[in-house]
């Protein structure tokens, strides 16, 4: 299948759920060509895993096609400046020391950026992210996670590496519930090609998707 019918196929699914779900077509290390076809199927959002392929990649047809970019992968101090400017949203912040870093940038560059908490509640040491209860201590004081610039978005959070079904629902289901109790109007981000029917059965408003739009990743 195309990358066309491969976009195609994926909100035929979105639209049958009735929820109003936002797909991310990530693109990373993918070329420009294939982003075009994506483009040309009518996708307008993308995601992008290095903030410098993605600026190498998305600064010349950005603003041509009215795009969306957002910033997949951890976000770390020597780079973060950069997200300013160039991607609309961040969805690495993982931890606090992260966070402060990016709320001092954004009151230098001035210049908008939306951003998800990142969650561990799989409990892996191979995931980033704030445990729940660093979370839910976090967010008691708005002051601590806002900036004029920086506003929260809601919470991003990845399934088990198992790839289990039952475990991945709990997991999604569980940051549901954090958002229901804790932090009503956030939005979600989870779910990737292999899960993403899961995460929106769950609650996600974003699914994060890549090789089920654009196929195997091309590794360098």
């Amino acid at each position: 299948m195309s990358i066309k019918d491969n976009i195609e196929q994926i909100q035929s699914f979105l639209k049958n759920q009735q929820k109003n779900v936002t797909l991310i077509a990530v693109s990373k290390t993918k070329p420009l060509q294939s982003i075009e076809e994506a483009i040309h199927a009518g996708q307008r959002i993308f995601g992008e895993n290095k903030i410098k392929e993605g600026i190498e990649k998305f600064s010349p047809i950005k603003e041509k096609y009215n795009l969306i970019l957002h910033h997949l992968g951890p976000v770390q101090s020597g780079n973060s400046k950069k997200l300013f400017g160039n991607f609309d949203y961040t969805h690495g912040v993982s931890s606090l020391s992260s966070l402060q870093n990016l709320m001092k940038e954004s009151e230098k560059y001035k210049k908008p950026l939306k951003y998800f908490l990142q969650v561990n509640l799989t409990e892996e040491d191979s995931k980033s992210g704030f445990q729940e209860d660093e979370l839910l201590k976090l967010i008691q004081n708005p002051t601590q996670i806002e900036t004029e610039f920086l506003k929260l978005e809601g919470l991003m959070t990845m399934g088990p590496s198992s790839g289990e079904e039952n475990l991945t629902r709990l997991v999604f289901r569980r940051l549901n519930e954090i958002r229901n109790s804790s932090l009503s109007g956030a939005k979600l981000s989870m779910g990737m090609s292999g899960d993403y029917p899961i995460a929106i059965a769950e609650g996600a408003d974003f699914i994060r998707v890549g090789s089920s739009i654009f196929g195997d990743r091309n590794y360098n």
